[in-house]
Order: structure tokens, then C-alpha cells, then sequence
């Protein structure tokens, strides 16, 4: 004869509610998109018949002994085995039992095959599926499980010692009503969830077994999502679990709950509180899985369906667990509470058997099997998704920067530093303090774009171009780009804040509000690949140059407005000559030209070269009754060595050397950025474009060991040498000292260079960082064929150098190594 339930009227489904609202509305998550594919009509079935099937009293006698000896498995097993008892009709229950075997894989071998091998689940799954009818009811389970986390995290805190709580449970404000506003949504959530607390407490203690007590939580809540079935059981069992816990706390100071505690007998459980260690550990250790399993859960329907699909494979997997996941986390929180009621109503040395708690650690490995693969699936599906929204944002800020016309710049400016207007996102380094975005409406306004290893030297020429030219409407403000994925450290704290201090104009506040759709933008259509850039904004927003930052370098305050169309002007204006090279850095040299005086620039670092190429120079020089001046400049890079080919060239008197190295990092940056603001002008085919051809080749020998020159006489530039032609140019002084002395030095060194050149072409070898735009194309300067493209990975032991003292700093080689 079939068990009758414990309350007829508790265990009835619930009579399904009228939908809210006929209209239809756009999905916006993966629960509102089942919610709109489900029917309002139960399916056909007869409750009492599937009680019945489960309830009598042979089957629940076998069931526990079946149950005793599934649980017996030793520690050491890989695989937890239960078995299905025989039915009446004699097929199989989805009971765990002895009849036939069910065995669930150890995650850890588990390789990408279904987590659950035999069919038992799958016909577990069917039944609950079958008992499965959501209505248009909406639950906010978010604010409910928020509150049931609360409950549980400050009754296991004192479970386990780590703190005494005196005065009943608190609930913060904020969440209790965002809690309760979420509850009105469905008026009869509290009923709802003090009849799954009666069943799940009275069921067990009436005969009914777990899986039972569950079969018929699942029938009550029938037309629930499955987010919302966890989120109700689990509020239900909160119900049980922080009443104890509470009585716990206060009994010992409030006479109702001091009577309320001695009759559930809970003094006993206190004085002997470590013979209920393993009780305990086994519960606390499943409402973790529990909890667990009902955030993935809940957060699967909370997955935006306009970037994810519950077509796609990944999803549809994780979606075709939630029949078996839900029924375990209902299935354990009968056994939770069914533990904890044992223990307020056992004698002490009953307690001292394992079966129970090898059975609540059987559903936490069950649990955690299960809410593991959600987890992984939910960790690629929120990477997917970001991925997704990133891409989203970037399109829409280069819509809104490119294609929209705007009132003024906030808009712009909203969108690539901080859309929160709630905080002030800027930092005024002058005023110390944070300030809001509208500080710089209506403003020309350029952005800085760098990362934290902007140099000093950089920062001086930017702040002096910045204070000259104050009087212009112009505001700097500057965004430091740092990797998303490395950790946020103190050290670069630390560095932001140190340069941040350094600065006269403004800043972000935090580095951190900076999103990665916009540094992708900042990438991709500005071209920041490390080095810093000066995008321009116009008081509307618009880009007028995509990095005027190669104009402030070249002309600091001159180029203002910083337009691209000043930076043509400006070019045109321009011509190839000895005072577009130096301009200020060397008052010395701007001085001989307007002497008129010979003049030669040479660079390169090999010291027996500089030694033969300025004696040579000098003795020509002396002996045709000429004034010839020459300027050591260094190289581009390898600064602690031209430090030390200065210091020798001074000590020897060789020539005129740059003893600041600020003025040789100033000279090279200027002629790198001369380049680089033709190849943005779009100048990299012209073959007319002398300026660019001669950079090209100064940028080309700069890279040699072999050094290089110019002579010029005045400003006018006679030759651009490589360093080996032009000393074999002085060496052959004799060939060529007739001319000269007849029609000067400039004319018969230029006609021999010429002469030499023409028999051996000198490979040109143009080198790009990567922290470096790099055009697409490229043609010699010599020969005008395009040339071809390489990568190249470089060392040049600067670091070792640095520290050497006549001592080599270089490792040993090996006698493998060449």
C-alpha cells in the first residue's frame, strides 16, 4: 500500500500563476529564453502513482540497507559505486542501490567524456524533466540567494569557532530590501518556502527517504525555473540550518531560546562538540557543493542570450544537467537537515557511526563533480562573452569617433576614459586633486597615450613644449596603458603615482578604469604599440591628427593647433638643411652657420674609426686653410657607450662632442620622428620627397658599426656619408686635393663620395621597434625598388656594457655556443 504524504496540501504542485504581462518581450537571458519556450500546462502524469512507486515501506528497508552498503566503499577508491534496487514490475528505480552497478569517474580522470557513465542518470534526468513544467512566474533568485548565502556564512563562521555572534541573525539593509523587493515579484514566495522546509523536515522523520522527500520537493516546485527550485530548497534549508546555529549562539543569554535549546537538546551538542567534528565537517563540506552548484546554476540562467546561444554544444551539455544537478541539490539538502535533526535528537554514542556522514560526503563528491563542469563551462562561456562585449564597445567607439557628429568633446572623452559619472576620472596634477571630465569641454584636448615606462627626457620636452604654449586653449591629459592580464602590484602603483606627480597637466585617476575594448582601439586605429602617442581631439571631439606627437618633438609649441593639416603646412615650409636636423639642441652649432663655417656631424661607436676619420679630417682641413667644425652626436641608442666614446673623445680632443646626453636622445628622437611623420602623412612612395630619402639613409647607417657623416657649409648639407666611404674618401685626399683646393672642399669631397659610391651600393637596413608603428611598405633610398621586410631579433649587451669596468660582464661560452 502506497505511503501517503506527509501533508496532502504541502506536497501538491502549486496551482501555476497567470503570466504578468501578455506582451513579449526581446530574451534577455538564457531563463527568460526557456521561460519562453515552455508551455503553461503540466504534463500528463499521476503524482500519486509516482509516490506510491517510491514510498512503500519493503522498498524503503531495502533502500537503506542497499545504501549502507554502497556506502561502505573504502577511502581509496577511485569511483563511487551504487547499485539500483528492483521495482515491482521488475525493471530498475533511479534509486542508487545494489542491482545494478553505477559508477561515477574521478574528475581528475575524467577526459572529456560525459561525467556520468551509466543509464540510471539518464533515466533519473527523464523522470525529473517530466516533472518539470515552468509557467511565466518570475523569481529574482539572486537577492533570495544572496540572503541564503548571508544565513550560511554566518552560521558555519560559528560551526567552526571563528567567531561568537551574541543577538539574533543580523540582515544588512541594503540587502535585505533588495531581498525583499525581489520576493514581490511572487507574492507567495514565503509560503512556497516553508512548505519545502516542512517536507524536507518532516519527510525523513515520517519513514519517507531522501530521494522521495526530493521527488516530491520537485513536484511542489514544478513550475519553477530550475535556478529557482535550487535557489527555494536552499532557502528552505537555510531555514533549518541557521535556526540551529542561531540557538546556538543566544541560547546561553536569552531565556526563550535557552528553553528552546534544551528541548532540541543542544547544550549536549555543545559541551561535546568534538565528538560531532566528522558530523560536522561532512555537512559543512556539503552545503559548499551545494552552494556552489546552485550559483552555477543561477548564473547559467543569468547568461545574456544575445552572446550566447543554448544551441551551442558547450551550453547545451551543461543545460542537459540540470535536471540530474538540481535533483542532487535537493536530494542533499533533505539529507543535510535530516543529519542536522539527528543530531538534536540522538544519544551521543549513536553519533560515533559513519554511515550518515559517508553519505553527506557521497553527495558532496557527487555535487562537486557536477558543479566543476558547469564551472569550467560557465569560466569559457564568461570569457566568450567578454570577448563578445569587447568587441561590441570597440565598434561602437569607432562609430562614435569616427562617424558621429557631437555638440562638443565629453561624449568622446566619456567614452574612452570613464562613462561613470558618479566618481571625477581625472586628476588635476597641479591642483592635486580629482576633477570630472567636464573640466575640459569645449577644449582642445590632447591625449597622451603611454605606458608606465614613459621616460624623463620625454617628459621634459613635452612639458616645456606644454608651458610655452599655455596661452593656446589646449589641455593635456594622460592615459597610461598597461597588460589587462598582469597583476595589479604595488611597485607599479607606486610608478604611476611617481610619474603622475611629475606632471603639470592632467591625469586618470586610476589606471584600472581604462577598458580593454579601448586599448584595442588605442592599438588597432591609433596605432599605440608602446611608445607614447598625442592624439588630438578638437572641441567637437573629432581626431585632427592620429598622434601629433612627431610634431612636438620636431616644433614643439610652433605646430599648435597639432592638426594634420598644420603638420602639412609645416613640411612645406621645410627643406632639407643642417638647421631642420640640430634646430636648438646646440646653440654652438646654429652659430657656425651663420658663419658659413664647414661643418660635419658624424656618429657611429667604433673608437678606431672616430680616432682616423677626425685626424684625417683636420689635417685636410689644415691644409687647405679651412675652418672645419665636427660635432661628435652618438647613436641612437647604446647610451652608456656613447657616454664613454664622449668621454674619450674629449679627454683626446678629437672633436666637439655632446657631453649631455639629453641633447644626443633629443637629436635621434627628433630624426625618428621626422620619419615617422612623413610615413603618417602617407609620404613612404614619394619620389620626390628628398627629406625622407636622406633620413632613410641616416637611419640606415646609424644601424651599421662603421659610422657615418655629414658635411655641411652652412646650413646647406653637402653629403650624407656612410662612415667607411668617407674615410676612404680622407684617406684618398691626395686624388682629389687638386679640385678642392681649386673648387673648394664641398664640391671635390661631394664629386669623390659620389665616385665611390656609385661602384659599391651600401645596403640599406631600416629598423623598427616593436613599441613602433611600421609602414607597410617601404622604398630604397638609393636604388627607389621597394625593399624587403624582416624581423629581427637584436641584443646589444647595453646592460653588460653599463657595468663593465675594462672587466667583461658576458657569460662564458661554451664550446657549443658561436
Amino acid at each position: 500500500m502506497a505511503a501517503t504524504p506527509v501533508n496532502s496540501q504541502l506536497t501538491a504542485p502549486l496551482a501555476p500563476l497567470q503570466p504578468q504581462s501578455q506582451a513579449q518581450t526581446q530574451p534577455q537571458t538564457l531563463r527568460d529564453a526557456e521561460r519562453e519556450r515552455v508551455t503553461y500546462s503540466a504534463p500528463l502524469r499521476d503524482p500519486e502513482r509516482e509516490r506510491a512507486a517510491f514510498s512503500t515501506p519493503q522498498m524503503r528497508e531495502r533502500e537503506r540497507e542497499r545504501e549502507r552498503a554502497a556506502y561502505s566503499v573504502p577511502d581509496d577508491s577511485r569511483a563511487l559505486q551504487l547499485r539500483a534496487p528492483e521495482r515491482s514490475d521488475g525493471g530498475y528505480s533511479t534509486m542508487p542501490g545494489e542491482s545494478r552497478a553505477l559508477r561515477f569517474r574521478d574528475p581528475e580522470r575524467s577526459h572529456g567524456g560525459s561525467l556520468f557513465l551509466a543509464s540510471d542518470d539518464h533515466t533519473l534526468a527523464k523522470q525529473i524533466e517530466k516533472l518539470h513544467s515552468p509557467d511565466a512566474r518570475n523569481v529574482n533568485v539572486r537577492p533570495l540567494l544572496r540572503l541564503v548565502e548571508e544565513v550560511i556564512e554566518a552560521a558555519t563562521q560559528t560551526a567552526e569557532g571563528h567567531a561568537a555572534v551574541t543577538g539574533t541573525l543580523a540582515l544588512r539593509d541594503r540587502s535585505e530590501r533588495v531581498a525583499l523587493q525581489g520576493l514581490e515579484e511572487v507574492t507567495d514566495s514565503p509560503l512556497v518556502i516553508e512548505k519545502v522546509h516542512a517536507e524536507i523536515t518532516t519527510g525523513p522523520i515520517c519513514g519517507l527517504d531522501t530521494h522521495t522527500t526530493a521527488i516530491h520537493v520537485l513536484e511542489m516546485l514544478s513550475h519553477f525555473s530550475w535556478e529557482a527550485k535550487v535557489v527555494l530548497t536552499m532557502a528552505a534549508f537555510a531555514l533549518t540550518y541557521g535556526d540551529f546555529w542561531l540557538l546556538v549562539q543566544i541560547y546561553a543569554t536569552n531565556p526563550l531560546a535557552k528553553s528552546m535549546a534544551l528541548i532540541k537538546g543542544l547544550p549536549m551538542i555543545v559541551e561535546h562538540v568534538g565528538a560531532y567534528k566528522r558530523q560536522f565537517e561532512a555537512i559543512s563540506n556539503l552545503i559548499k557543493s551545494m552552494l556552489e552548484t546552485t550559483k552555477c546554476i543561477v548564473e547559467f540562467g543569468e547568461l545574456p542570450t544575445s552572446y550566447i546561444s543554448t544551441e551551442d554544444a558547450e551550453v547545451k551539455a551543461a543545460l542537459n544537467l540540470f535536471p540530474t544537478a538540481v535533483y542532487w541539490v535537493i536530494r542533499s539538502a533533505v539529507a543535510a537537515t535530516t543529519q542536522i535533526s539527528i543530531l538534536t535528537s540522538t544519544r551521543l554514542e549513536i553519533l560515533t557511526a559513519t554511515a550518515e556522514a559517508w553519505e553527506l560526503s557521497n553527495h558532496a563528491h557527487k555535487l562537486k563533480t557536477i558543479s566543476d563542469h558547469l564551472r569550467r563551462v560557465l569560466t569559457a562561456m564568461y570569457k566568450l562573452i567578454d570577448e563578445k562585449m569587447e568587441e561590441e564597445l570597440y565598434r561602437r567607439i569607432r562609430i562614435f569617433v569616427y562617424e558621429k557628429v557631437h555638440m562638443d568633446n565629453i561624449a568622446v572623452l566619456k567614452l574612452l576614459i570613464s562613462e561613470d559619472d558618479s566618481v571625477p576620472s581625472l586628476y588635476d596634477c597641479q591642483a592635486k586633486r580629482r576633477v570630472h571630465l567636464d573640466k575640459l569641454r569645449r577644449r582642445n584636448v590632447l591625449l597622451l597615450i603611454s605606458g608606465l615606462d614613459i621616460t624623463h627626457e620625454e617628459l621634459y620636452i613635452l612639458e616645456q613644449a606644454y608651458t610655452e604654449s599655455r596661452t593656446h586653449a589646449y589641455e593635456i591629459v594622460w592615459i597610461p596603458v598597461v597588460d589587462q592580464s598582469s597583476q595589479w602590484t604595488d611597485a607599479m602603483r607606486l610608478q604611476f603615482e611617481t610619474l603622475q606627480a611629475s606632471m603639470p597637466w592632467y591625469t586618470v585617476h586610476d589606471l584600472k578604469i581604462i577598458r580593454k575594448a579601448v586599448i584595442k582601439f588605442f592599438r588597432q586605429d591609433w596605432h599605440f604599440y608602446g611608445k607614447p602617442i598625442l592624439v588630438v581631439l578638437d572641441p567637437q571631439g573629432r581626431v585632427v591628427s592620429p598622434n601629433a606627437i612627431h610634431m612636438m618633438w620636431i616644433w614643439q609649441s610652433e605646430a599648435f593647433p597639432f592638426t594634420s593639416a598644420r603638420e602639412e603646412e609645416l613640411w612645406q615650409k621645410q627643406i632639407w638643411n643642417l638647421e631642420l636636423l640640430v634646430n636648438a639642441i646646440d646653440q654652438r652649432i646654429l652659430e657656425w652657420i651663420r658663419e658659413g663655417k664647414y661643418i660635419i656631424l658624424y656618429g657611429g661607436d667604433n673608437l678606431k674609426w672616430i680616432r682616423d676619420f677626425t685626424t684625417r679630417g683636420k689635417n685636410i682641413a689644415r691644409d687647405l686653410r679651412v675652418a672645419v667644425e665636427m660635432v661628435y652626436v652618438g647613436k641612437s641608442h647604446h647610451k652608456d657607450m656613447v657616454q664613454k666614446l664622449c668621454s674619450a673623445i674629449a679627454v683626446e680632443q678629437l672633436s666637439h662632442c655632446w657631453q649631455d646626453p639629453n641633447q644626443v636622445w633629443y637629436f635621434w628622437t627628433r630624426l625618428e620622428s621626422m620619419f615617422h611623420s612623413k610615413m603618417q602623412l602617407g609620404r613612404m612612395r614619394d619620389h620626390s620627397d628628398i627629406t625622407l630619402q636622406e633620413l632613410q639613409r641616416l637611419q640606415s647607417f646609424d644601424k651599421g658599426h662603421e659610422g657615418w657623416a655629414i658635411l655641411a657649409k652652412g646650413s646647406n648639407i653637402i653629403v650624407n656619408a656612410h662612415g667607411r666611404l668617407a674615410l676612404t674618401v680622407l684617406e684618398d685626399y691626395e686624388k682629389w686635393e687638386e679640385r678642392a683646393k681649386k673648387e673648394g672642399l664641398e664640391v671635390a669631397f661631394a664629386a669623390y663620395y659620389q665616385e665611390l659610391y656609385m661602384k659599391e651600393y651600401i645596403c640599406s637596413r631600416i629598423e623598427f621597434p616593436f613599441t613602433a608603428r611600421m609602414p607597410d611598405h617601404m622604398l630604397c633610398p638609393d636604388c627607389r625598388r621597394e625593399m624587403q621586410k624582416f624581423k629581427t631579433f637584436r641584443c646589444c649587451h647595453e646592460d653588460a656594457i653599463a657595468g663593465s669596468s675594462g672587466v667583461s660582464n658576458y657569460p662564458p661560452i661554451t664550446p657549443y655556443e658561436t
